[in-house]
């Protein structure tokens, strides 16, 4: 299992959190910790696509990284 690296900011906000037991930062937390998530998935799909041993499974990766990106099927290749 690799490191996975927050901004300071986020990483205050848990200490305050978890330390200081204060709960007034429970949603940033969450919605920073939502949106580290979304990019970890979207870099292992990428991940997935680039190396992936298949034809199969390259365009498996490729059509769902372009589906979570929100890209338009008419604008695909």
């Amino acid at each position: 299992m690799g490191n996975v690296q927050i901004s300071q900011e986020l990483f205050m906000q848990l200490i305050r959190f978890h330390l200081v037991e204060d709960e007034s930062c429970e949603k940033e937390i969450k919605k920073g910790l939502e949106k580290k998530l979304d990019k970890m998935v979207m870099r292992d799909l990428y991940g997935k696509f680039k190396t992936a041993t298949t034809e199969e499974e390259r365009e498996r990766a490729r059509k769902e990284y372009l589906d979570r990106r929100g890209v338009p099927e008419s604008f695909r290749w």
